[in-house]
């Protein structure tokens, strides 16, 4: 097991490397000069002389790979460089927005496993049923609608029509209800398709024979086959954590959410590279990092995948 996850961290390191190249370029691929936006969003006139000297405060006078190793080098000491609009460190930035959009990641997290596991259930044991082809209909049709337009509409019913929540911000714990919602819209059908599908195979099973012939209880029963089809959703779940960070981009905007979703597109409109840098690098190495974090966690749990992996 320790070779394996020795392994696994080491293919990490051409990854990280690839990702954090990635991230550099972006300002080269861009086709506005830094120092002029610099320039600009600080509402001067850029002149030739005052590009130059930006240019020489930003290191940009320096040749690509220069510039590259003294990015990376100070990234990995947290030093992601400066805003150009606020002048504050991106460190910074992203430490006063990141608590939001971990706040409703959670939330969106917490109603995309109650919901899933309880309709996956629902859906498995009344298999074939109209109630649970209703269920799964209305539950898919929610999803495959766009969730800028989810916000809207529960904008237009819930904060307009009916006001019971507020519309944007971050003011009350009632704030997070409609935009984790429209975030975890985009999940339930996912895991509530991926439960009860596993759990109709598990109830073919050889244990699930075993246990009625030992005259146990239906509950107990479906306990364990529960049991036994979550371990399936693991690495789904593991992986959508990664996901719901980097995806609050939209439904951070719609709801005016303080968090490094909508951070990273007003970057984006004013053209801050430091900070658009930083998020992709982030949010690379986020997936990254959960996706290791997961197989680890899958090669402990399931002994046939210590055999497979060699572990």
């Amino acid at each position: 097991m320790k070779f394996y996850i020795i392994k696994r961290i080491l293919w990490m390191i051409p990854i990280f490397i690839g990702i954090s190249f990635f991230s550099f370029i972006l300002i080269n691929l861009s086709p506005s000069d830094p120092a002029e936006v610099a320039i600009r969003v600080s509402g001067t006139t850029p002149t030739e002389e005052n590009v130059a000297e930006i240019r020489q405060e930003l290191g940009l006078d320096k040749p690509f790979m220069t510039r590259y190793a003294d990015w990376i080098t100070k990234a990995l000491h947290g030093d992601f460089g400066k805003s150009y609009i606020t002048r504050q460190p991106v460190v910074n930035e992203f430490a006063e927005a990141i608590p939001a959009t971990l706040y409703l990641a959670a939330a969106a997290l917490v109603i995309i496993l109650t919901v899933s596991i309880a309709a996956g259930v629902f859906c498995a044991l009344q298999e074939g049923s109209a109630l649970d082809i209703l269920i799964r209909g209305l539950i898919f049709v929610g999803t495959a609608i766009p969730s800028f337009w989810v916000g809207i509409l529960l904008m237009w019913l819930l904060a307009v029509k009916i006001p019971v929540f507020p519309t944007s911000g971050m003011n009350t714990p009632a704030s997070v209800v409609l935009p984790a919602v429209t975030l975890a819209l985009g999940y339930i059908a996912t895991y509530v398709r991926l439960l009860r599908n596993t759990m109709i195979q598990n109830k073919q099973a050889n244990f699930v024979l075993y246990a009625k012939v030992r005259g146990l209880k239906n509950s107990t029963i479906t306990k364990h086959v529960l049991k036994n089809s979550l371990h399936s959703s693991l690495t789904a779940v593991g992986m959508s954590i990664p996901k719901l960070i980097a995806g609050t981009v939209v439904v951070e905007n719609i709801f005016a959410w303080p968090g490094v979703g909508r951070l990273c597109v007003t970057a984006i409109f004013d053209r801050d590279f430091p900070i658009i840098q930083a998020y992709v690098l982030i949010m690379a190495i986020l997936f990254v990092v959960c996706n290791l974090l997961v197989d680890i966690g899958v090669t402990v749990l399931d002994p046939r995948m210590r055999q497979e992996e060699g572990a």
